[in-house]
């Protein structure tokens, strides 16, 4: 075998394959005398097939079969030789115009390209940290009390406030006209909690028991019902049933219910903060990350291998239509997702990718056992039963994979907060957590 290695522009490159027919022919009957050791045919007693009869039937695909095979390999040989890292699968095409007894192939392809790392020194980032504070852990506690609420119907002349069950029946219409799921009967939902349009709530708000109302109700443009988005529809409500609800008192009782053992308030607070500290630290590591991230990526220099952004690209288009289809949508599979929706993100999770790997390498970044232990600790901690967590963890080889490259990304993000230029900010707790 013959190699040439031709540079075609940045990180594309091509080898010329040249194998003696005789490889390739040779390998073709030795499968095709197999085959006929094995192959049932009519007329002929097993073993017995002729094997110019079983060439007939199975020469193509096993010529097919060799040809991918010794060309994969002798493609894997040249590329070993000449210490080439392959992005991607080559194109392999047949080239005409070989010598007699010889066939050359050309495989196109990328390498993965050299990484230039830059001065971190220079990189500006701003560090979050978050405080959790005596209003969190009401607030936190109040949702806890909301998760245990009872209900007890009100009186026939009580008028349905925020906070209030109430139980309904619905129509609505549009020019007249009845549409999907505008109907429904003995339909519950709580006053002031936001499962209902604004202006559904504001109309049922303050209606008795028994009461009816007919009222306009005009659907957003962006409403998830695309048959209803932008539209005005009537609606007929009548009132069956309001329930006032009653929250727990914070006091032993609940604490207790919640799984504090000695039952006390303080108990209760202080397993609250600890269990906010946790998602607040997980949180700001992440923000954090990010920020790291982007520096480290905006510092370095490489060309991207357009095929490795294509495969990124396919997976993340991919994604997409299953989480369509998770939700219920017709035809997901086949749904029209152009790729320049999601080129930005293919083409910087395939940069920082590269950029990640090359300083682990170069500074020695790789995940030690201990640190992913503790982690896997660390996700342990709020469950009940953490030994079980742990083991779920331990006893499998991809979320083990999974946890290692998040302590990965951790060392990183450690490293280039380390050098770059760091200003410390306060994040309020509500905007981290994503409330408003």
């Amino acid at each position: 075998m013959t190699v040439t290695v031709e540079t075609l522009e940045k990180l594309e490159r091509k080898i010329t394959l040249t194998l003696p027919a005789d490889v390739i022919q040779n390998e073709v009957t030795r499968r095709l005398k197999d085959v006929a050791r094995k192959v049932k045919m009519d007329g002929f007693r097993p073993g017995k097939v002729p094997l110019n009869v079983v060439a007939q039937q199975y020469g193509y695909s096993v010529h097919y079969e060799v040809m991918n095979d010794k060309v994969g390999e002798a493609f894997s040989m040249a590329a070993n030789e000449a210490k080439l890292r392959v992005a991607g699968q080559p194109k392999i095409t047949e080239k005409e115009g070989a010598p007699e007894g010889q066939i050359a192939f050309d495989a196109v392809f990328e390498v993965y390209p050299e990484v230039k790392l830059g001065d971190l020194s220079t990189a500006e980032i701003e560090k979050a940290s978050t405080e959790v504070s005596d209003a969190a852990i009401d607030r936190t506690l109040d949702i806890l009390r909301k998760q245990r609420r009872t209900f007890a119907q009100r009186a026939q002349d009580q008028a349905a406030v925020d906070g209030d069950r109430v139980t309904i029946d619905f129509a609505g219409k549009i020019d007249g006209e009845p549409f999907e799921g505008g109907k429904a009967e003995a339909f519950q939902f709580i006053v002031g909690d936001g499962q209902m349009l604004k202006e559904f709530e504001d109309a049922v708000r303050g209606m008795k028991s028994g009461e009816s109302k007919t009222f306009p109700l005009a659907f957003p443009a962006d409403y998830h019902g695309k048959d209803v988005a932008g539209k005005t529809a009537d609606f007929l409500v009548t009132v069956n049933k309001i329930e006032a609800a009653h929250l727990p008192e914070v006091d032993g009782a609940l604490a207790k219910s919640l799984g504090i053992a000695e039952g006390t308030v303080e108990g209760l607070r202080a397993d609250i903060k600890k269990n906010l500290e946790r998602e607040v630290k997980f949180r700001v590591q992440a923000r954090n990350k990010q920020a790291a991230m982007d520096a480290l990526a905006a510092k370095a220099e490489l060309d991207l291998p357009k095929s490795v952004v294509q495969a990124e690209l396919e997976r993340l288009v991919e994604g997409a239509r299953a989480d369509l289809k998770q939700r219920g949508v017709k035809d997901a599979d086949k749904a029209p997702i152009p790729d320049d929706l999601f080129r930005p993100q293919a083409e910087r999770r395939v940069r920082l990718g590269l950029v990640v790997a090359e300083l682990v390498r170069e500074k020695s970044l790789q995940a030690k056992p201990e640190q992913i232990k503790a982690h896997i600790e660390e996700l342990s901690a709020s469950y009940e039963k953490p030994a079980d967590v742990v083991r779920w963890y331990t006893g499998d080889n991809r979320r083990m994979a999974e946890v290692e490259a998040i302590v990965i990304e951790n060392n990183v993000t450690e490293y280039v907060l380390a050098q770059a230029k760091v200003t410390e900010k306060a994040i309020d707790f509500d905007e981290l957590m994503g409330q408003s």
